[in-house]
C-alpha cells in the first residue's frame, strides 16, 4: 500500500468509525441501552443486537464478565429470540471471540466493510438489453424484492423483512428500495440508507439471481443507488460486503477498510 492509500485507508476507516458507529448505526431501533461502551439495541420481530464505537480499556477479564451480563439482559425479555455482536477487525478486544463462543454466540463468515466516494460509483453502467432498473415503494413489489432475497441467500421466503421494509416506507426514514427487472420479474435489488446527520449513505440488502450475475447489472444497481445518495448530499458510502459484491465495489474505488464478524445468538 502506497502512502496516499494508506492515508486515504485512514481517513476513511475514521470517517467510518466516527460517524456510524454511533446511534446513526441503528437509526429503527425500537430501545437503545447503554452499558459501559456497549449499546443494546432491540429491534421489532424480537431481535437484539450489539455494538458500540470502541471497547475503550477492556481486557480479556472484563469482556469474560461483560459478555454474559449482556446476554442475561436479553435473556431477561421474552420478547427476544435472537441477538447479533457486531465485532470488527480491528478493535481492540482481546478474548472477545473466546467469550462469546462460551456464552453460546456462534460466529458468521466474515465480511469486508467497504468505504468511498459515492461520485466514484455513479458512473454510466451499459444494461443488458431488457434489464431496467426503478426504485419501488408499492407493497406488492416490496414483497416480490424480498422473496427474491430470501432465494438468492438460500432463506426460506418470509414476510418478517418485507413487513419491516413497508414499515420503514411508511414512517419515512429516508430509506430507499430498488430492484432490476426483466419483463416484470426482479432479478435484482438493494437497499439505500441515508444516515442522519452524517455524509455516509449505506448500500444493503444486494442480490442478484444466479443466472443474471456476471452482466454488470449489480454495478449499475449500485450506481444507481450512489447517485440517489449524491442527490441527498451523501458524499461517502459504506457497505458490509460478501465475496460476491466486494470485487465490485473495489473496482468501483471502495476500500477494504476493516472487516466484520457477526456473531448470531438464538433462544
Amino acid at each position: 500500500m502506497t502512502h496516499d492509500e494508506s492515508t486515504k485507508h485512514a481517513r476513511l476507516l475514521a470517517a467510518y468509525d466516527e460517524q456510524l458507529r454511533t446511534d446513526a448505526e441503528t437509526p429503527s431501533a425500537i430501545k437503545v441501552t447503554r452499558r459501559g461502551p456497549i449499546r443494546l439495541v432491540t429491534f421489532m420481530n424480537g431481535r437484539g443486537f450489539v455494538t458500540y464505537q470502541n471497547l475503550g480499556a477492556a481486557d480479556k477479564d472484563i469482556l469474560q464478565r461483560l459478555v454474559p451480563e449482556v446476554l442475561a439482559y436479553y435473556q431477561a425479555d421474552p420478547e427476544i429470540n435472537r441477538v447479533e455482536w457486531k465485532t470488527r477487525g480491528h478493535d481492540n478486544a482481546p478474548g472477545l471471540h473466546e467469550a462469546l463462543l462460551q456464552n453460546g454466540f456462534i460466529p458468521d463468515g466474515p465480511e469486508s466493510i467497504m468505504v468511498g466516494e459515492a461520485a466514484a460509483l455513479a458512473v454510466d453502467v451499459p444494461l443488458p438489453v431488457g434489464v431496467t432498473l426503478r426504485r419501488v415503494t408499492e407493497e406488492s413489489d416490496v414483497r416480490a424484492m424480498s422473496a427474491m432475497q430470501d432465494e438468492v441467500f438460500g432463506d426460506p421466503v418470509s414476510s418478517d423483512m418485507a413487513n419491516a421494509l413497508l414499515r420503514r416506507l411508511s414512517i419515512g426514514d429516508g430509506m430507499e428500495l430498488w430492484v432490476g427487472e426483466v419483463e416484470g420479474h426482479i432479478v435484482t435489488a438493494g437497499r439505500l440508507e441515508p444516515v442522519r446527520g452524517t455524509s455516509f449513505a449505506g448500500i444493503w440488502g444486494g442480490a442478484t439471481r444466479e443466472e443474471w450475475r456476471g452482466r454488470g447489472i449489480y454495478r449499475a444497481l449500485t450506481a444507481a443507488r450512489a447517485r440517489s445518495a449524491l442527490g441527498l448530499g451523501k458524499t461517502l458510502i459504506h457497505s458490509d460486503s460478501t465475496e460476491y459484491s466486494r470485487p465490485i465495489l473495489e473496482r468501483s474505488g471502495l476500500l477494504k477498510v476493516s472487516t466484520t464478524t457477526p456473531y448470531q445468538w438464538r433462544r
